[in-house]
């Protein structure tokens, strides 16, 4: 069903309530609007809100003219209060799920937005929580706090949770094109949620119980989790026996079943690989029980920037050390073409290649500054022969689109490659790839 067919069909609810403006938040706003919908975007961020009554999209993947055009259209408006939610048909929570300091799960994001839900809670009302999490929250957590009202889930309003699934800066698959799991605490809830986002997405995918779709979230990314690790350990396998890991990922791949191919790096980043694994690892030690798996390639991906680190101590000019060496990092956000830094591994690999005493520089087109736990700031500079030519190394952490990378070969001394960017360019530059041998 195409998005006008969509629109068309459009039945049920019409005002949608979305908790939570961020990378999952504002995409699905801006679905909801073109299936026909009116959208209430609730955040506690102001300088968010003011942007998007403003007209203007701050995540990458949403273009500016159609939240302009939604919010001109009076289909979209965002608000820091949460009685703005009372004229809403469903309500869509998509808040943060992070990990304390004691890298445990942290619900306080979205108990707090479910605490401020619960006084504008209405008869009939849709309550679907999107935020990934280990299984039995919205059972558990959440069907508590909002049932403190005096409102009963399964009878008097509908409560579901629906994973979310965005990839930022994936231009293969639109947010609709990618299938829809759905579950909720009664058959009438799962059905009701259905019947939303069935509007929204191509495929709806009715799972039995909320903690099966929240599992199943936990899986998809501590599945991509061990397969990074793994490559990764493997890469540095292949660095010490003097192999190619690249051109060994790329013979193994012609195989056309069993096998799917991952790829090393510098380590891991974003919300949902370091995270989301972490939340299903905890809910094991509640159980009593301990995931081997998830605790391993933990410590292997974290490994990953102190490896990078030391290759590139090693690999320096003779009679050159890091303390006061030129280290000129490309990319620093956590995937190419993204403007998150959330969880990069850059930032750890920047902090001990400053710990070290070298004086780094970093290029991002998709970054301005960056401000390390020590309070250390560094503000980006342009990739310009130049300032490539001035360093001791180049590190290419992350490899955008936009990477110079002719630029880079041609004018740098050294080049430490982690994404397999470089190579085959007729480089003037030593260029040193991250398991291509070399150790």
């Amino acid at each position: 069903m195409g998005t006008s067919d969509r629109a068309a069909a459009h039945a049920g609810a019409s005002v949608i309530g979305l908790v939570g403006l961020g990378y999952v938040g504002l995409p699905l706003a801006a679905a909801f609007v073109r299936a026909g919908h009116q959208v209430i975007g609730i955040d506690t961020d102001e300088t968010k809100i003011r942007k998007l009554n403003a007209g203007i999209s701050y995540i990458p993947d949403v273009n500016g003219s159609v939240v302009g055009q939604a919010v001109e259209a009076g289909m979209l408006r965002g608000a820091t209060d949460f009685a703005a939610l009372a004229v809403a048909d469903a309500i869509v929570v998509c808040v943060p799920t992070p990990l304390t300091e004691e890298r445990t799960p942290d619900l306080s994001h979205l108990s707090d937005a479910c605490e401020r839900i619960r006084p504008h809670l209405k008869p009939g009302q849709l309550i679907v929580v999107e935020s990934s999490t280990f299984p039995g929250t919205t059972t558990g957590i959440v069907r508590p706090i909002l049932e403190q009202g005096g409102l009963s889930a399964g009878r008097d309003f509908h409560l579901a949770y629906s994973p979310e699934r965005i990839d930022p800066g994936n231009k293969q698959y639109a947010l609709h094109q990618v299938p829809k799991l759905v579950s909720g605490v009664t058959a009438a809830c799962r059905a009701k949620a259905s019947e939303l986002y069935g509007q929204v997405f191509d495929r709806i995918v009715p799972v039995p119980t909320p903690e099966i779709a929240e599992t199943a979230k936990l899986l998809e990314n501590s599945f991509r989790l061990v397969n990074i690790a793994f490559i990764n350990e493997l890469a540095l396998v292949c660095d010490r026996l003097k192999v190619d890991i690249w051109e060994v990922i790329a013979a193994a791949s012609t195989k056309p079943y069993g096998f799917m191919p991952f790829y090393p790096g510098p380590g891991i980043g974003g919300h949902c690989i370091p995270v989301d694994p972490l939340y299903l690892q905890w809910k094991a030690k509640e159980a009593g029980l301990e995931s081997s798996f998830i605790e391993l390639s933990g410590r292997i991906n974290a490994s990953m920037p102190a490896y990078v680190a030391a290759e590139v101590r090693r690999l320096l000019a003779p009679g050159t050390t890091l303390s006061g060496a030129r280290i000129l990092v490309y990319g620093v956000t956590y995937k190419r073409d993204v403007a998150d830094l959330r969880e990069s591994s850059a930032l750890e690999l920047i902090r001990l290649l400053v710990e070290e005493g070298a004086d780094v520089r970093f290029c991002d087109p998709f970054v301005a500054s960056l401000r390390l736990a020590s309070g250390l700031t560094l503000t980006a500079v342009e990739p310009t022969a130049e300032a490539i030519a001035e360093a001791d190394c180049v590190i290419v952490h992350t490899d955008h689109s936009v990477m110079p990378a002719e630029r880079i070969a041609a004018c740098a001394k050294l080049v430490y490659d982690t994404r397999h960017a470089i190579g085959g360019r007729g480089t003037a530059a030593q260029v040193v790839k991250l398991g291509g041998g070399s150790a």
